[in-house]
């Protein structure tokens, strides 16, 4: 696969941070501690240590490029703070009506399935977005229609999940760096 070297160069920053991303993750599992190389200095064994884990991260760095291409999308960090800030406070009041729900001795439920169009090509988005929302308490990615929208079991029909569900797809879009910004 031939590229320009205009091309080449985001692909060289993101093989360096994925790089540098395996080889931090090695060093904090498999690194020695500081005093230790303080008592006893940098010995030979230490070095092949080093040598392992550079190449462990040079192996993981490749396969991670050839599994998950860099994208022309950057990740925004803002939006992926205004996004987690967004996911856990809908977890903790989802959970509490789901628990509510359970103990309750007339089950308020109306259970059912809801047909989303998502925005999402399939791929990693869309795989990112099912993922995401399969962890909110009361609903449940379980597939896709003839149409590409994905299908979700939810607790309660009477809620507002497709809204939602919007809501959440477009906060996502936004942490891609695909989406306008989202009024609250």
């Amino acid at each position: 696969m031939a590229r320009s070297d205009a091309g080449a160069i985001p692909v060289v920053r993101v093989a360096f941070a994925r790089g540098c991303g395996f080889m931090g993750f090695w060093l904090l599992l498999a690194g020695p501690s500081l005093s230790e190389t303080v008592a006893n200095g940098f010995t030979a064994g230490m070095a092949a240590d080093l040598g392992i884990g550079l190449l462990a991260s040079a192996m993981a760095t490749v396969a991670s490029l050839r599994l998950l291409p860099p994208a022309s999308e950057r990740l925004r960090i803002g939006a992926l703070a205004r996004f987690a800030g967004h996911f856990m406070w809908q977890s903790v009041v989802a959970g509490f009506d789901v628990a509510r729900r359970a103990f309750d001795p007339r089950l308020p439920l109306k259970p059912g399935y809801v047909a989303f169009p998502t925005g999402f090509a399939p791929g990693t988005g869309r795989a990112a977005f099912g993922a995401i929302t399969s962890l909110m308490p009361g609903t449940l990615p379980v597939g896709t229609d003839l149409n590409g929208n994905l299908i979700y079991h939810c607790l309660d029909l009477d809620q507002p999940v497709a809204a939602s569900l919007a809501r959440d797809e477009a906060l996502l879009k936004r942490v891609r760096g695909s989406g306008r910004a989202v009024d609250e």
